[in-house]
């Protein structure tokens, strides 16, 4: 009978423990930065995206078929644009495509694939948190490329360090292999004659 009744114990909290996954999920949601990131969208596309209403629900209806997103990024760059074709669809398909375009194009401007959201936390609402790093990440990169295409206050968005390559040459990374093995030192004529190890074990 012992067996039965540990058997339904394990089925039981999975429902449970899904709800609070998600429960975490929302409470990553950050209403501060949502507003931020409303009137940054607005500014660097124009009055013609319109406005979400307040919260995260509106937030996903306004970004859900991928316009909006779309504009947005195609406004960060001066030449040709990433997103050729931006197309308003009440078909699912053709909404999840427009999102997966941005993200694509998202990724060529510089986001790295760990700021990335993915097509269903935004179109099912899955993970909004999500999708607000990613255009976080968008618009830190922005003001950090400084390229002049970036319609907004610097101050919304922190400067990503600039990556500081170096570029040294075969003799240079020679010099330095060498330098190393010095610093290595040597061990010849040690042991291990005179070293103990712990305690010694006490018998009583």
């Amino acid at each position: 009978m012992a067996a039965k009744g540990t058997g339904m114990a394990n089925k039981g909290p999975s429902y449970g423990m899904s709800r609070q996954v998600q429960d975490k999920i929302e409470s990553k949601y950050d209403t501060d930065l949502e507003q931020i990131l409303v009137e940054w969208i607005s500014r660097q596309c124009g009055s013609g995206v319109g406005r979400p209403d307040a919260g995260k629900i509106g937030f996903q209806t306004w970004l859900k078929d991928g316009c909006v997103l779309s504009e947005l990024i195609n406004s960060l760059f001066s030449g040709d644009k990433p997103v050729k074709k931006i197309q308003s669809s009440t078909m699912a398909f053709k909404q999840m495509e427009q999102i997966s375009q941005f993200l694509n194009a998202a990724e060529k401007y510089g986001v790295t694939k760990t700021d990335m959201f993915q097509t269903v936390d935004l179109w099912e609402g899955k993970d909004m948190a999500a999708v607000q790093r990613t255009l976080s990440a968008l618009g830190s990169l922005a003001v950090t490329k400084d390229e002049g295409t970036y319609q907004g206050d610097p101050n919304w968005f922190f400067k990503k360090a600039q990556e500081n390559r170096r570029d040294f040459s075969d003799d240079q990374m020679k010099a330095g292999k060498s330098v190393i093995g010095l610093q290595m030192g040597s061990n010849k004529g040690a042991s291990q004659e005179g070293m103990s190890y712990g305690r010694p074990r006490q018998i009583l």
